[in-house]
């Protein structure tokens, strides 16, 4: 008597093999996945948070170009749109004369001609725009600056993984500054 394995049980224990390892492998790939979005996902909002909250504080503490103009176009003006509504520029708590803009996808910081980047390479700015209302001090608002901006992170992960995000806020300045 022969007691070995015929060809069809040997191809029946391999697929019945394959098809207990595959349903959990997917599984295991589908979770990695998630988790490398999760990941990134949490990366986007921690530097925009980061970055949003910086620029919150700028804007608050805001002054007016009150002397001859130096930093803004103009007398008067608390805020100036700069770069095709891409930058924003203002002098801020120190009398210094800053700007926020965009460049090559990254949103940038430039304070007394000095610049550095305020996102990381990994992020990728999609859309900058700034609005401005009561910037003019013969208006009767009080100077508002409102932001939208669209960030996608996890530039070196495929397409499918990488997260965006849209935000809209506005920042009003600290001081009041309306005419008596």
């Amino acid at each position: 008597m022969n007691k070995s394995y015929t060809l069809i049980e040997v191809l029946v224990a391999v697929g019945i093999f394959t098809i207990i390892i595959a349903a959990p492998t997917g599984f295991l790939v589908g979770s990695l996945k998630g988790q490398q979005k999760a990941l990134a996902s949490q990366k986007l909002l921690d530097n925009t948070s980061y970055t949003l909250e910086y620029m919150s504080r700028a804007l608050r503490m805001a002054k007016k170009e009150l002397s001859a103009p130096a930093c803004l176009s103009q007398n008067g003006l608390n805020y100036q749109i700069t770069r095709s509504e891409t930058g924003l520029r203002f002098i801020n708590y120190k009398e210094e004369c800053q700007e926020f803009f965009l460049e090559q996808k990254r949103l940038k910081e430039s304070k007394d001609g000095i610049e550095n980047y305020l996102t990381s390479e990994d992020l990728e700015i999609t859309s900058l725009k700034f609005k401005l209302s009561g910037e003019l001090q013969t208006d009767n608002d009080q100077p508002r600056v409102t932001l939208f901006l669209e960030i996608k992170g996890g530039k070196s992960l495929k397409a499918e993984l990488q997260p965006l995000i849209k935000i809209q806020t506005t920042i009003s300045q600290r001081n009041l500054d309306v005419p008596y």
